[in-house]
């Protein structure tokens, strides 16, 4: 149940950048945390595009556009090797997505916030990561090691 988010400024992505962006980042998440690749596994690997308006960014010392990549997990989906792999292939694909080169790699921050178990609902329910691991496993393909 991953949850992806990129924060822009208006303008940042090229035009192509900000048409695939999304899926990108939604199946870069899933590949990293190791899920099967299924349509029920995808149609849970929600993402989202904020798209800042005009002199809503700024650092102290210039106005040069940052992305921010919010990532949410289940508290244990992801070992540090996971989420290492993760912000560098999300920090390419936002750089790629923006037209930007490696030298702005520091533009781009990868943010991964765990859920503690219990503290995540869907359909009504509590989700627990237990219940994730036992459905990958019955799906085929899936690698369940964190």
């Amino acid at each position: 149940m991953p949850m992806i988010r990129l924060t822009a400024p208006t303008g940042a992505l090229t035009e192509e950048g900000r048409a695939g962006i999304q899926r990108d980042l939604a199946t870069l998440l899933l590949r990293w945390e190791g899920v099967p690749d299924t349509a029920q596994f995808r149609a849970q690997a929600w993402s989202y595009l904020i798209e800042l308006p005009e002199g809503a960014q700024t650092t102290a010392e210039d106005d040069a556009p940052r992305l921010l990549v919010d990532v949410t997990v289940p508290q244990g989906a992801l070992s540090e090797r996971r989420k290492a792999g993760l912000v560098e292939d999300a920090t390419k694909a936002v750089l790629k997505a923006a037209g930007l080169s490696q030298d702005d790699a520091l533009r781009v921050w990868v943010l991964i916030h765990e859920q503690p178990d219990g503290s995540w609902g869907a359909g009504g329910s509590v989700i627990r990561f237990a219940d994730l691991l036992a459905l990958a496993r019955k799906s085929e393909g899936g690698t369940t090691d964190a």
